[in-house]
């Protein structure tokens, strides 16, 4: 379902030292650095797997996350998903995908939960009885009916994060690209978006490629993960075997994960 091959993707950023004088020299002579944020990425995943995709801060997830979407174009390589290419085919491609941002949101600020749901259906062209039964079986999932009526903007975190889950499902999409879906929720929350992360996998079948930061998601989520570190993919694999020695010492798996990144040099 998902081909990725030997994706490159280069950046340029400026850089200048502090002091008004460095400041003034780099807009006559700006100096910039190329950060390589993927070198040789290469993985494949098939058709309702859960996979987590994990790695330090700058290690290239969100980058990777961002091409499969189509939002970003890499330098080179490959990137099929369902046989299309994301960023050549943007319009079919984003029919089958359902994307959560953590940090950002899909919902409009100022206008109830369930305008937002409308104006999706709309975007997606979704067929009035299939959005209607969508929208009942994920209302009962998450437990919406009390958040519709509200904007976006009086709702708390984890209530947004569940009408965030429910818009990206309301099309009915195969593929979920959660990216830090659960960060800074509480830990009632936490457990109510995994829940229903589980239940979308197992019930619809839709596959899954979760990023974040929070072992305790992927240990409760995932059996594969795909650990990222300076751009490259550095494990491809069982979580369980990744954490296997770490966890004969008795440590916590935050412990455990923090030690690894440390030995392969990602930290």
């Amino acid at each position: 379902m998902i081909q990725v091959e030997s994706l490159r993707k280069t950046y340029l950023s400026r850089r200048r030292a502090s002091g008004v004088g460095q400041a003034l020299l780099s807009l006559v002579k700006p100096s910039r650095e190329r950060i390589e944020a993927l070198k040789d990425v290469s993985f494949s995943i098939e058709r309702g797997e859960i996979v987590g995709y994990i790695g330090p801060n700058g290690a290239g997830k969100s980058t990777t996350i961002k091409v499969m979407c189509g939002i970003l174009v890499p330098d080179s390589g490959v990137c099929l998903i369902k046989g299309r290419v994301p960023w050549k085919e943007r319009a079919a491609h984003v029919a089958g995908i359902g994307v959560v941002f953590g940090q950002r949101s899909q919902l409009w600020w100022d206008v109830p939960v369930i305008d937002s749901f409308e104006l999706l259906r709309d975007v997606y062209r979704v067929p009035g009885r299939e959005y209607s039964a969508s929208l009942e079986e994920l209302v009962s999932a998450l437990d919406l009916s009390p958040l519709l009526g509200q904007p976006a903007r009086s709702l708390s975190l984890g209530q947004r994060m569940r009408c965030e889950m429910a818009a990206s499902l309301l099309h009915s999409p195969d593929i979920l690209f959660l990216d830090e879906p659960t960060i800074g929720l509480d830990a009632v929350s936490k457990l109510a978006v995994r829940a229903f992360i589980e239940r979308a996998n197992r019930e619809r079948g839709v596959t899954v490629i979760l990023t974040t930061h929070d072992m305790h998601d992927i240990e409760a989520l995932v059996s594969r993960v795909i650990l990222i570190g300076k751009g490259e993919i550095l494990y491809d694999g069982g979580f369980e075997a990744l954490v296997a020695g770490g966890r004969a010492t008795g440590a916590g798996i935050e412990a455990v994960m923090a030690a690894l990144y440390g030995e392969m040099g990602i930290a």
